[in-house]
């Protein structure tokens, strides 16, 4: 159990690594639902990200409540 801790940690700091050096942690005002979809599937495939992978969201359609 200590040695998966320890890998979901580490697989989730490189992504997070990933992420700010694609710039996605900078300070930005027109943050969006697709922008943190981006941030949040970056992070989560990690190291994948230096083997090619290069998840993006370009688009996010939220639902609209009921009336």
């Amino acid at each position: 159990m200590k040695i998966g801790s320890i890998v979901l940690v580490v697989w989730l700091v490189i992504g997070a690594l990933a992420a700010l050096q694609r710039g996605y942690f900078s300070d930005d005002s027109k943050t969006n639902c697709a922008e943190v979809s981006t941030i949040l599937v970056t992070v989560v495939a990690g190291p994948l990200n230096y083997v090619g992978v290069n998840p993006k969201i370009d688009n996010c359609n939220t639902p609209e409540p009921s009336r």
